[in-house]
């Protein structure tokens, strides 16, 4: 179920960030890294309740709202450290920002009063080596999250920081709740507009 699950997250993912019909099957299953027969029996399902027409999305906020009730919840570890953005800009470890960090890299609409970042569960033990050198362990101003590797898909640089992708930037901040859903719903506004705009 867990696989299932995470190869559904993919294929959404792929087709969040690039909306416009123009991949194939074949390409969202190169990308989603998986078969095309689960490609083809996940759009079907999605086409049938009106989301995407092939690899078209239809009805982007929709895409958005169905990832939020079927999206896994990454594994957690905290940390306090008293200049994590340093930090990150010195590491040549894998990560992307997300919820309010990113967020105030994209928008600058929330406080980033906590910073969420993803990393890759081989680098687990280096990233907690290399921020209890530096800091404490224990909740605090820094997340560690660890999920399937594909959410780095479609991530960017910005200010020296990288960023998990938009789509999955929306997703993580309706999860997130509280504050975050606002700035959740301002920023799908933008994307559904360029969306539209582009179709």
């Amino acid at each position: 179920m867990k696989r299932r699950g995470r190869i559904r997250e993919r294929i959404i993912r792929v087709l969040l960030n690039e909306p416009d019909g123009t991949l194939t099957m074949y390409k969202v299953a190169k990308k989603a890294e998986c078969s095309f027969s689960w490609v083809h029996d996940f759009l079907g399902k999605l086409e049938a309740i009106g989301l995407v027409d092939r690899t078209e999305v239809r009805d982007y906020a929709g895409l958005i709202d169905y990832w939020r009730n079927v999206k896994t919840k990454p594994d957690k570890k905290e940390y306090m450290h008293r200049n994590p953005l340093d930090l990150l800009k010195r590491t040549k470890l894998q990560y992307a920002l997300t919820t309010y960090q990113a967020e105030n890299i994209v928008q600058h609409y929330l406080f980033p009063s906590r910073i969420d970042l993803y990393i890759r569960k081989k680098d687990e033990e280096q990233w907690h080596e290399l921020i209890a050198g530096e800091g404490l362990v224990g909740k605090g101003n820094l997340r560690l999250l660890m999920a399937d590797h594909h959410v780095f898909y479609g991530s960017f640089e910005r200010a020296g920081l990288k960023v998990v992708s938009i789509p999955q930037l929306i997703v993580d901040l309706f999860a997130e709740g509280g504050v975050c859903v606002e700035a959740a719903g301002k920023l799908l506004e933008k994307v559904t507009e360029d969306v539209v705009r582009a179709g």
